[in-house]
């Protein structure tokens, strides 16, 4: 309908106009509405760093940015320009305008270095903040990791109608009709493209949102990820809770987790906050269960097979062995033993009853410790058992074992052992507060830069639940805001010994009211002093290469510990970070082989982010580039391939290939030659992908 709208109001002809106008009206008024929104509004990117020339699509900086003109020429530091649509020709000058990418639009991305914090100079373990408008940082995402990511957690715009996300370079609040289908349209193309970079066989996506939007995106989710099992999670974030006109105090928000393929929520070691309505006995000591059975189904008649005498020695110290099952209609007096005590499952009102096990499943287990003798009834004898749970725990070695009894049974030591469990949906976690754990730890950090951030113990735990058997696990955040999701990774990391590796996105949007205030002053979005307030810079990057110094914004040491771990802030992180901006290519710059130097970066990380990213000095492209601390090489002169072949022979870490050619066929000749785990042919795999990508989202 928006698109509708746009075009009645184009019509001239006022008594036309409305009487179309009150037509769709009734439309709209018969359409019966369940998730339904304009999936198809457009969406434009301004492109600040991307230089202007004849033919550029552009729009004027502090317009709309949907307005848009073909640039006709240039001439004198103006641009003559041609508008879409109706052909009206304009002038501008040539620093107020600005290329403008879009959506469905072939986009040819590359990484610019900005900065780089190293504080584990011999790790490979490198963690990336990309600064882009996140599709089509997505875009390059799927390039690079389709089908290879573990997590995404993502914590988007809230759309509460306060102002607090754009939509075509324009803040959305609560006035704009179409907002709750602008975010939905928002979500949706964003999402189509994280779900082609989750491992279909084992992946999580985990989005966070509150009562505005959770309706309708819980429908988004469950009609874009038809596959997954998804379950609702409500966290309190804020236990005082956040006012709310006419309307109750806001104290939690909701996460949806969309587990995919194998994954699952694991037990892990948690505090008390966490045990909700579990029993708190069943998660200190190992439990010998009675061995003869009780309740339902507990009489000999209705298990005649585990009704069987055990032998026990006269002291009632030693099991002696056990007997077979007796039919219903033998008498349990049919068997005396001289040298033993003949045991049955008597119950206490003198009944027949029957054993848990059989008796060739108790005699394994008996073997092995996990039974064990009571005292003397006056039918019977008291005989316990350890269940299959406690039994994996003992032979995984998570309870010690000391010894053994006179009976065969296992001395355990479970004095330090913590129950490992999966809690309810219901969190209310001390440590997830966000003005606790998330303003105030951020603003001790790089001061007061950043409203509303998540509590650090909050994304760590939630991550936690899913990659804590993951230890090398790749986790996506592309609405990275502050950067919480990398400090996160990091502290987990730090707690567990992983090398886990994240990648953020966010672009570098100034605030509602900065952005007010830099116009006022004459600045422009493309401006250095507009950039350098951004979220990627002024809040992202600095948290980040902080958390990893255990410094503050002031290069003072951070004072107190992490939670639970009790690791000093002050220590930091053995962790290292790059720090990109997203620019774009010439395609024709791009198949001549004349960008290589710009797209260095994007192979790095297409072969894994290994070690520190390499850079190429001066203009010259050099025949070949092996670069064995990365892990991967690169041959850009065919001809050359003898001498390449043979040097990579030489060299035994070389995981990833690249190799410049415009013949299929002698690309897979060569690729067949090499020993090496993976392979690409240039400049085709990376230039179809965004072709074939284009505008199928």
């Amino acid at each position: 309908m928006a698109i509708i709208d746009d075009l009645i109001k184009q019509i001239n002809d006022d008594s036309l106009r409305e009487r179309i106008q009150t037509e769709v009206d009734k439309l709209t008024q018969q359409k019966k509405f369940g998730l339904v929104f304009e999936n198809h509004l457009p969406e434009y990117t301004p492109l600040y760093d991307v230089p202007i020339t004849v033919g550029s699509t552009v729009s004027v900086r502090n317009g709309g940015i949907s307005d848009l003109y073909v640039v006709k020429d240039i001439h004198n530091e103006q641009v003559i320009c041609v508008r879409k649509g109706d052909g009206q020709e304009k002038t501008f000058a040539l620093n107020n305008v600005v290329i403008t990418a879009e959506f469905g639009e072939p986009i040819y991305p590359y990484l610019k270095f900005i900065d780089s914090i190293s504080n584990a100079p011999d790790s490979d373990l490198w963690h990336i903040l990309i600064e882009a408008e996140n599709y089509h940082a997505l875009q390059l995402l799927e390039y690079l990791y389709a089908g290879k990511v573990d997590c995404i957690y993502i914590d988007p715009p809230y759309n509460t109608g306060a102002r607090d996300w754009k939509y075509n370079n324009d803040y959305v609040d609560s006035s704009d009709s179409y907002r709750h289908s602008k975010w939905l349209s928002m979500m949706e193309k964003r999402l189509k493209l994280a779900k082609k970079l989750l491992n279909s066989e084992n992946s999580v996506l985990i989005c966070t949102i509150d009562e505005k939007e959770y309706l309708h995106l819980g429908c988004l989710l469950e009609e874009l990820f038809p596959e997954a099992r998804m379950q609702m999670v409500s966290s309190v974030i804020n236990t005082s809770g956040s006012s709310r006109d006419v309307e109750f105090a806001r104290a939690n928000e909701y996460v949806f987790i969309l587990n995919i393929g194998a994954s699952a929520p694991q037990p892990l070691s948690l505090k008390e906050d966490w045990l909700g309505n579990i029993k708190k006995s069943s998660t200190k000591k190992v439990r010998w269960d009675g061995l003869m059975r009780t309740g339902t189904g507990s009489m000999r008649e209705d298990s005649p097979n585990l009704f069987y005498p055990i032998f026990v020695s006269k002291d009632g110290k030693s099991f002696l062995g056990a007997g077979d099952a007796l039919p219903l209609n033998v008498s349990k007096e049919t068997i005396q033993r001289i040298d033993a005590f003949v045991v049955w499952p008597i119950r206490s009102d003198g009944k027949e009853g029957r054993w848990r096990y059989s008796k060739q499943s108790l005699l394994k287990i008996q073997s092995k410790g996990y039974v064990k003798l009571g005292s003397f009834t006056k039918e019977s004898m008291a005989i316990s058992y350890i269940s299959k749970g406690w039994q994996k725990k003992i032979e995984d070695g998570v309870i010690d074992v000391y010894g053994y009894n006179s009976d065969g049974s296992l001395i355990l030591d479970d004095s330090s052992y913590v129950q490992n469990y999966i809690p309810n949906n219901q969190w209310a976690i001390p440590s997830h507060n966000a003005t606790e754990f998330g303003t105030k730890l951020l603003q001790k950090i790089i001061g007061k830069r950043f409203t509303f951030p998540k509590s650090l113990y909050a994304v760590r735990d939630t991550i936690r639940f899913f990659v804590a058997n993951k230890p090398n696990a790749l986790i996506i955040d592309f609405f990275a805001g502050s950067g919480t999701t990398l400090h996160a990774v990091n502290l987990l990391n730090a707690e567990d010994g992983g090398k886990r590796r994240c990648v953020l996105v966010t672009n570098n949007e100034v605030s509602d009211s900065e952005a007010k205030s830099l116009t006022k002053q004459g600045y422009q979005p493309g401006d250095e002093e507009w950039e350098e307030l951004g979220i990627a810079r002024y809040v992202t990057w600095p948290r980040t290469v902080c958390s990893i110094l255990g410094q503050d914004i002031n290069g003072e040491p951070l004072k107190g510990n992490y939670l639970e771990s009790d690791l000093p802030m002050a220590d930091g992180f053995q962790s290292n970070a790059i720090y990109f901006k997203l620019g774009f290519l010439d395609k024709t710059s791009v198949a001549l082989g004349r960008q290589f130097k710009e797209l260095l970066s994007v192979f790095w990380m297409k072969a894994g982010s290994i070690g520190m990213c390499p850079k190429l000095e001066g203009e010259s492209v050099p025949k070949m580039l092996i670069l064995p601390d990365n892990r991967f090489a690169v041959l850009t002169e065919e001809k050359e391939f003898p001498d390449f072949l043979e040097r990579i022979n030489e060299t035994t870490n070389i995981d990833t290939v690249f190799i410049v050619t415009d013949s299929e066929s002698g690309y897979r000749e060569m690729a067949a030659k090499l020993q090496v785990k993976t392979s690409y042919q240039l400049y085709r795999d990376y230039l179809e992908n965004f072709r074939i990508n284009t505008g199928r989202n």
